[in-house]
């Protein structure tokens, strides 16, 4: 039997446009970078977790570090993710990507009265999900 897991820390989003990509994640989503570099930008989420912005193609060699080394990672094409968000607010999220210019590309009212995502694409294509509810309810 595998030890624990206490969770999950960090999604990890590899992108062409480093500027573009930042400046989409503070005024879309609202979030701050904890860290940020040519190569990287790190925004941390409400519950602790964080989301990592990577320059598509600066992670191919190992990077050194005083503490260790990280071993070499990329990504290709589009992938998905999904934020949580209040329950009550996507006509509020809805409005808002309206207004940054963002697409919703779809909705589902999940069955089983377990909540509510909104589907939009980042500057690099990747498939956000904004969702409602518990989507992977326990019970």
């Amino acid at each position: 039997m595998a030890p624990p897991l206490s969770g999950l820390l960090e999604t990890c989003l590899y992108v062409d446009d480093m500027a573009r990509s930042r400046s989409f994640y503070t005024s879309v989503l609202g979030l701050a970078p904890l860290f940020e570099e040519d190569r990287i930008c790190v925004f941390r989420l409400p519950d602790g977790t964080v989301l990592i912005l990577f320059a598509r193609g600066s992670t191919l060699e190992p990077v050194v570090m005083p503490d260790g080394t990280i071993p070499p990672h990329d990504g290709q094409g589009p992938i998905h993710f999904a934020l949580a968000i209040p329950e009550g607010s996507v006509e509020e999220w809805r409005r808002h990507l309206d207004d940054c210019g963002v697409a919703v590309e779809s909705e589902v009212e999940w069955s089983r009265g377990r909540g509510h995502s909104l589907y939009f694409r980042d500057p690099d294509g990747h498939a956000a999900e904004l969702a409602t509810g518990e989507l992977w309810s326990r019970s």
